[in-house]
């Protein structure tokens, strides 16, 4: 049941147990060690992948001298006042965190963070932190220029001439004459900025309050809104989901939007109001939409996207936590906490990002 590793100068042995259900992994005992509990409250079947790699990038970063970790996915399996860190996924079992009275941070193993920022029993007081891991940033990157591409170089229209072997020649835009819009300048809305700039797109980029970014068209506000729509042929959103970016895009923002424009969507359903979005794309202001995210997941059978002709579906697939990196990441923040340091990607709680 128990695999023992001792983090530390004291570290000599290792003893290793089985238990079918759920893995605890500690150091052994010592009267002058630190012990740091760790509960791992994610998916079950992703626990060996975070195991390894979280046990691996402690021996590797190191921790303050004599401390030991003792990390767990058995929520009953550790006396709840003595967690130290909760690593968390909400559709993990765990939802009340009022009996984790010494918890000294929460570190989710999500991008975006809207439930437990709203979960009232996470004290204000406990750190929340969100995850920028180095692999869901590559995995957005990847995903967000391959569709800008994909509507840049309209390879729909191919497709549908391949089909109809039509042999229609035209001249393809050269990525300096196509504008991206991106709504939501964070960390990932930043790193697919920068990739884009580097194909020779003009990028602009949209954020709720003023930012600066090499190279982007950068805009903010309500005002900014209305200019970045009405230049961009092509709109990418990475919002997280807040009270001011639910249904941000509905009837009144599309009617300001440049006619023809193709919006990718791959931070938050909630961000879009779906008859609306239906409505444009019949009215033809919009020409394509690209969706990874929806308001309720999976997206039920019936959904008129389902087989809409310009409307691409995606099973939420654009950036997906890796815990091979990610295991790093939320490594590294519990090493800062231990050694005093500022934890990264602390969320404020009151914009929920």
């Amino acid at each position: 049941m128990h695999l023992l590793v001792l983090f530390g100068l004291l570290a000599k042995m290792v003893h290793s147990l089985s238990s079918p259900s759920s893995t605890t992994t500690t150091a052994a005992p010592s009267s002058t060690s630190a012990c740091i509990k760790i509960l791992y409250a994610g998916k079950s079947e992703q626990y060996p992948s975070y195991e390894k790699g979280l046990l691996q990038t402690f021996q590797e970063i190191g921790l303050p001298s004599n401390s030991q970790v003792e990390l767990t996915d058995d929520i009953s399996g550790m006396t709840q006042d003595e967690i130290d860190y909760i690593i968390y996924n909400p559709s993990s079992a765990l939802q009340d965190f009022s009996p984790y009275t010494n918890v000294k941070a929460v570190l989710s193993l999500r991008a975006g963070v809207d439930q437990e920022s709203n979960n009232p029993t996470l004290s204000r007081d406990i750190p929340l932190t969100r995850l920028v891991d180095p692999g869901l940033r590559q995995g957005m990157i990847e995903y967000v220029v391959g569709h800008v591409l994909r509507y840049h170089l309209n390879t729909d229209r191919s497709w549908q001439q391949n089909q109809q072997k039509d042999w229609i020649s035209s001249d393809p835009p050269l990525a300096r004459q196509c504008n991206v819009g991106i709504l939501g300048l964070g960390e990932l809305g930043g790193s697919c900025a920068e990739a884009l700039l580097s194909l020779g797109f003009n990028v602009w980029g949209w954020s709720r309050t003023k930012k600066q970014k090499d190279g982007v068209q950068c805009c903010h506000g309500p005002g900014g809104l209305d200019q970045i729509l009405q230049v961009s042929d092509i709109l990418v959103l990475l919002l997280p989901n807040t009270p001011e970016t639910q249904n941000l895009m509905f009837e009144k923002t599309f009617s300001k939007c440049k006619p023809g424009i193709c919006i990718i969507n791959a931070g938050r359903g909630n961000s879009i109001d779906d008859d609306d979005l239906l409505q444009a794309l019949k009215d033809g202001i919009v020409a394509g939409a690209t969706l990874d995210v929806f308001k309720e997941e999976p997206l039920p059978k019936e959904h008129p996207y389902w087989g809409h002709p310009n409307v691409l579906v995606t099973p939420h697939i654009a950036a997906k936590t890796r815990p091979e990196t990610a295991s790093k990441v939320l490594a590294d923040n519990i090493r800062r906490s231990e050694m005093g340091e500022q934890m990264l990607y602390i969320v404020d709680r009151g914009t929920g990002y």
